[in-house]
């Protein structure tokens, strides 16, 4: 079994973004801005915005990060929005999910002009992606093609299951996988809550690409020897080891899975790690107004 370390290659792709941005800044460029709105008080939705921002710093990008309180109206976030679209020295931005229930995310994600919505959300860079067009994809689909990639997985002819329909990992992460690409070229089967049989659909996969959010839900019996496992689900759940109480699992039972797997990422510094990075990666080609 080996490790797909997902914090080690995404340092790697931060470097490389390091030294294109002082490229960029060596040539008298425009350094590259990022914007990020948090609302609320989600202490997940913060841990994550705070780490988008470090991230930004350590790569050299400008960052910009707006809090609202929980109390705010729609409209009020709307008009937040069209600020940063209409602000031609920020980039890209980000709207951390999930937003309060009173909210509409379909409308919000859509207020985010296209050419800005570095999270690849939009419906215009969704069907941009499907089409085979230029776009920003999805950081997390794209961070998965990326640690693939990187590590050499052959799924050209396999099979590979994604677990999970969701817009922004699985359903984007089918089309990727069977695109005519290197990541890519795979047979792949997308299922679902609703899928029957998903034990026996699990154990045909050479490559399986898990997003459910349902903790520990896969476990060896479900899989095949040496396959390939993608983790993206991520949950807090109790613990009576660690001092605070709690530790961070992802949908595959690890230990268990680890013992029957050739290559499986870990939860966490697997997939959370790429997210970020093609986060970064996305920023940086809206700085370039590359499409």
């Amino acid at each position: 079994m080996k490790i797909l370390d997902g914090k080690k290659i995404s340092a790697l792709i931060k470097e490389e973004i390091s030294l294109e941005v002082k490229k960029i800044i060596s040539n008298n460029g425009k350094r590259p801005h990022l914007s990020a709105i948090l609302v609320g008080e989600n202490g997940a939705s913060q841990t994550y915005v705070n780490a988008k921002v470090k991230a930004c710093e350590k790569v050299g990008f400008e960052s910009t990060l707006i809090r609202l309180d929980n109390n705010i109206t729609q409209e009020q976030l709307l008009e937040e929005i069209n600020k940063i679209n209409i602000n031609k020295n920020i980039d890209g931005l980000i709207v951390q999910l999930p937003l309060p229930e009173s909210f509409d995310e379909d409308l919000i994600t859509k207020s985010i002009l296209p050419h800005k919505d570095v999270d690849g959300f939009h419906p215009l860079n969704i069907g941009n992606m499907v089409l085979n067009l230029p776009t920003f994809v999805s950081a997390t689909p794209a961070g998965i093609i990326e640690l693939l990639s990187r590590y050499n997985i052959n799924t050209s002819g396999k099979h590979c299951v994604v677990l999970g329909r969701s817009n922004i990992v699985g359903t984007p992460m089918s089309i990727l996988m069977s695109r005519k690409n290197n990541p890519g070229n795979a047979t792949v089967t997308l299922a679902h809550s609703r899928t029957t049989n998903l034990k026996e659909i699990c154990l045909s996969a050479d490559i399986l690409i898990v997003a459910l959010g349902k903790a520990n839900f896969i476990t060896k019996d479900m899989i095949k020897p040496g396959a390939c496992i993608i983790d993206v689900g991520i949950t807090r759940v109790k613990s009576d080891f660690t001092k605070s109480g709690w530790k961070l699992v992802g949908d595959v039972n690890f230990k268990d899975v680890s013992e029957k797997c050739g290559y499986i990422t870990p939860v966490p510094g697997g997939v959370g790690p790429m997210t970020i990075a093609m986060l970064l990666k996305n920023t940086l080609l809206a700085s370039k107004s590359t499409f």
